[in-house]
């Protein structure tokens, strides 16, 4: 079945197919898993956890990842295989489809399940063009569907508590929140392996999908695909769609005014095609400077070890894989720039005239993914919206995308968040899509 036959019947079906579907005995959610590898691995555990998961369909490229997980979810559903993701979307007893394949695929497969009735949970970054994020959400709203992207720090408790205290002003104006991700992968990195043909049993022309053809590689495949830009934003994208969402969350905001970057493969000697070392800036509305700093020739962490701090008028907090740190600023009463003489003692009491405006805190908590499956799982039964419904994980990584595009460019780029457009540099709308491999068309909704 071709693509856009398969969309036009699937749009035909939903009608009959989608709102006539009922859970399962139990009040149990049927669930499809399309990408089972890394990732994948790991998102299935977390709604393993849950035992009102249901898994009945599983679909990857490799014939051993298949065979793993159905073994391993024997007591969990009726796990009938598949290879190709459209004759999943074709099985009838689904309510959702989990979707953990590489980034390059997020888009189709959203867009083909939602058409097709499905929710669906996908995983970050959404999209890898703003084009496709954008349309990504535009099918989930149309066919009614629920949606949930994996920025699962979205359904941390002590992550919405951090995200409450600072939108109702705890520390004060935050004028700055830099976000780090670390690790030293010098001198070799990955590796350079040649390309070769790609092994009998791997299906390389299907990996690749709507991406330029070119020859297999070893390192463009499994989980170092995010070396390489056809296939991936980087870890601009990766670990950066994680800390933007928080950012953006924190200030309240869903678009930057601004971006720009610098960076490049500086230090690492391998055949990745994105930075070893990076910097991205965005300035947003209401006085705020963000920041993504990537290095990866040097593995020194900054002050506690934090991978997001924010810095207000009140107070900093140092935000943490497992919870958050928030140190008081010492404010003084009088300028710190008074020039006028005065002698030793009056100097003396000024200074003492301090003052903190909040305590200092320490949060623990988790960082476990299943409570981000529980809200999907919750929203599927409710048909309400979930912690990191579509439209939120879009304006995420449109953050990351642009950051890319600046990084390209080496401009400074204005943009303008409801056209989703570049406003000073034209040419640079350019990059907000890809031409997809003949065979792949993105669907008009």
């Amino acid at each position: 079945m071709n693509r856009r036959r398969f969309a036009a019947t699937a749009a035909a079906a939903l009608t009959a197919a989608s709102y006539n579907r009922i859970l399962g005995a139990n009040n149990r959610v049927s669930l499809g898993f399309v990408g089972l590898g890394n990732r994948g691995d790991q998102v299935l555990d977390a709604f393993l956890e849950h035992g009102d998961s249901e898994i009945n369909a599983l679909c990857d490229l490799r014939q051993d990842y298949l065979d793993f997980h159905y073994e391993r979810t024997a007591k969990r559903g009726q796990r009938i295989r598949y290879k190709n993701y459209q004759k999943l979307y074709e099985q009838k007893n689904l309510d959702a489809v989990v979707i953990c394949t590489p980034d390059h695929w997020h888009a189709l497969q959203t867009i083909e399940a939602a058409m097709a009735g499905y929710d669906v949970y996908v995983e970050k970054p959404l999209s890898l063009t703003v084009v496709e994020g954008r349309r990504m959400v535009e099918a989930i709203r149309k066919y009614d569907r629920v949606s949930q992207v994996g920025t699962h720090r979205r359904s941390l408790k002590w992550l919405h508590q951090f995200t409450d205290m600072t939108r109702s002003g705890h520390l004060g104006h935050i004028s700055v929140a830099d976000s780090f991700y670390i690790a030293n992968d010098w001198p070799n990195g990955i590796g350079s392996p040649t390309s070769t043909q790609a092994p009998q049993n791997y299906s390389w022309n299907d990996w690749l999908g709507p991406a330029p053809e070119q020859p297999y590689n070893l390192n463009k495949t499994f989980y170092n695909f995010r070396w390489f830009f056809p296939f991936s934003g980087g870890q601009i994208t990766n670990f950066g769609v994680h800390y933007m969402d928080v950012i953006q969350w924190t200030l309240g905001q869903n678009a930057p005014l601004r971006v720009a970057a610098m960076g490049g493969k500086y230090a690492v000697e391998d055949n990745r095609e994105v930075p070893d070392t990076a910097k991205v800036m965005w300035e947003f509305p209401g006085g705020a400077l963000a920041s993504f700093n990537q290095y990866n020739a040097n593995g020194a962490k900054p002050l506690k070890g934090q991978e997001m701090e924010f810095r207000g008028t009140k107070g900093t907090a140092y935000v943490f894989n497992k919870g958050f740190e928030i140190v008081p600023e010492v404010v003084r009463e009088h300028s710190r720039y008074q020039r006028s003489p005065i002698d030793r003692d009056t100097e003396r009491k000024l200074k003492a005239k301090t003052v903190t405006f909040i305590e200092p805190m320490k949060v623990q908590g988790s960082s476990d993914t299943a409570f981000h499956a529980r809200n999907f799982l919750d929203c599927v039964k409710s048909r309400e919206r979930c912690n990191a419904d579509i439209e939120i994980g879009h304006r995420s990584t449109s953050a990351t995308l642009i950051g890319n595009i600046a990084l390209k460019t080496g401009k400074m780029l204005e943009w303008d968040g409801e056209k989703e457009q570049f406003t000073n540099e034209l040419s640079a709308n350019q990059f907000l899509h890809y031409e997809y491999r003949k065979g792949y068309e993105l669907p008009k909704i």
